[in-house]
């Protein structure tokens, strides 16, 4: 059945967009996707204090980080199919009052199992908001200005992980974690306040029928799989990692086929067509295992090796954020001029660089040391980030930017979660390899120097296998992102979206 859609398209005689026009919107989206951004990682800062506080195993801690990853995963696969159903403008501000609840809750959690409940009703609201942002932006936006919008609304989406360990480290340290929540409270009223007196109630298609099987498919192999490969970090070979990512290949095989088949699909493969999507989704995945992984990597490094707080490792990290928010809308504005291919050869090439130069890190690098290639990696992931996305998007028929959002964003938590799993593998490993020759290195010093007691050795040895752990890992990241460069020449100049893939669209 076909869809029956209202054009946001501005007509040809439209008088010129201007960006103030749809500033306010803008903002309220902002808001939303800040709020949820920075929320990820803060907690991360806290799970010591929680281990502390609730005197419960730090394996159960570690599922409040776990619980609201899983309830992001399964329910970005629905962002696209709701948005259509009930409007986007419904869904964001529902998605961000129930994420505001969410943090209201579990500032007041009593106990470790009310907290990760509490957290799965932010990771169900806050799942949905990203996606649905990036669609509502891209149609807020005339073509000829996609990119600049597209930019704007990506800073906060690379600026808030940098300052969400700042903050978090701040209250942990000096108040209680339990504001890293309260925050929130005023954060998403202002945003649900604003959005409904400031967005537009964006066009939405009238869905003929639920997609019962993607429904509950999509969920259950999105979740399972990032639920898999995220225990694959601690051991490939454990009942959990083969169970999740076998159930989830189960799940998704299952969905494919079920999709392709119905007649209204939740997720909306049939955009696998386009031939620029097709070539920019590999692209996609390589850049993003080189983007974030070195930002898995550096805060691992200044703990573990420089022995670095929280508080400390999130300062560290601003020169990146500064380099990404800087960068980003000047790379939305060229998109709009020159395209992806460009940018994101560009971006990739200065990842690399940043990358090679973290390679040489060691145990007497300090963090001004470090200002250089984080500031890099920042301009390189502005550039080439959300130019990358706009791309993906331009790459579909423009009623169709929900569902592709949210395929897109699915198949991104799985290969974050890939991302984090691999490199927390090889980084295990490399230590591990490493120890002999750092033995055999301390030795050598030890024939000049001082004798050194039996533990003060071991811990010596330790450091110098970390190390060199940590530079062979960096030189994973600096081939990935060499890869994804070069591999990003496939890229054509796309600024107009595709002719109808198969999916029948007529203006209301």
């Amino acid at each position: 059945m076909a869809s029956t859609i209202v054009a946001d398209v501005p007509a040809a005689d439209a008088a010129p967009f201007r960006i103030s026009s749809v500033l306010v919107p803008l903002i309220t989206i902002i808001i939303g996707i800040f709020m949820v951004v920075l929320d990820g990682t803060a907690v991360n800062v806290a799970l010591q204090k929680l281990y502390v506080d609730f005197k419960s195993p730090l394996t159960t801690i570690q599922w409040t980080i776990t619980g609201y990853a899983l309830a992001q995963a399964a329910v970005i696969p629905l962002a696209g199919w709701l948005s259509d159903r009930f409007g986007a403008k419904n869904i964001f501000l529902t998605s961000v009052a129930l994420f505001t609840i969410g943090s209201v809750l579990c500032a007041t959690a009593q106990d470790a199992s009310m907290l990760i409940t509490f957290r799965v009703v932010q990771g169900l609201g806050g799942g949905c908001v990203i996606p649905i942002s990036m669609a509502y932006t891209y149609r807020l936006s005339p073509p000829e200005k996609v990119g600049v919008l597209m930019g704007i609304m990506g800073v906060p989406i690379l600026f808030a992980p940098a300052l969400g360990p700042v903050v978090a480290g701040w209250l942990v340290q000096y108040h209680t974690w339990r504001w890293i929540f309260l925050l929130n409270l005023p954060i998403g009223i202002i945003g649900v306040v604003l959005g409904l007196r400031a967005l537009p109630a964006i066009s939405r298609q009238a869905v003929a029928a639920l997609d019962v099987p993607g429904l509950i498919l999509a969920p259950l192999a999105f979740a399972s799989l990032c639920y898999g490969i995220s225990e694959g970090g601690t051991s490939w070979s454990s009942p959990n990692t083969i169970g999740g990512i076998v159930g989830g290949v189960v799940a998704l095989a299952l969905f494919i086929v079920a999709e392709l088949r119905a007649e209204n699909p939740l997720l909306e493969l049939r955009v696998f067509k386009s031939i620029d999507f097709s070539l920019a989704i590999p692209v996609q995945w390589i850049i993003q295992f080189a983007m974030f992984g070195a930002l898995l990597l550096i805060p691992l490094y200044l703990q573990g090796v420089r022995g670095y707080g929280a508080f400390d490792t999130g300062l560290s990290l601003l020169p990146w954020a500064f380099g990404a928010g800087l960068a980003m809308p000047i790379g939305g504005i060229l998109f709009d001029k020159v395209g992806a291919r460009p940018l994101v050869l560009g971006g990739g090439a200065l990842i690399a660089i940043a990358a090679f130069m973290l390679v040489g890190v060691n145990s007497a690098t300090t963090g001004p040391g470090l200002i250089p290639p984080l500031v890099l990696y920042g301009v390189g992931m502005g550039l080439a980030m959300m130019p990358l996305n706009t791309h993906l998007i331009n790459a579909a028929p423009r009623t169709l930017v929900g569902r592709v959002t949210s395929l897109t964003n699915a198949l991104q938590a799985v290969v974050n979660s890939l991302t984090v799993s691999l490199l927390a593998t090889v980084l295990t490993s490399r230590i591990s390899a490493d120890v002999p020759a750092a033995a055999a290195a301390v030795a050598a010093q030890a024939q000049h120097a001082a004798p050194l007691s039996k533990a003060a050795r071991a811990g010596l040895v330790q450091l110098h296998a970390s190390v060199a752990g940590y530079d062979d890992t960096f030189k994973l990241v600096v081939v990935m992102a060499v890869i994804g460069t070069v591999v990003a020449i496939v890229l054509r100049r796309n600024l107009a979206a595709q002719a109808v893939l198969g999916v029948e669209e007529r203006v209301a």
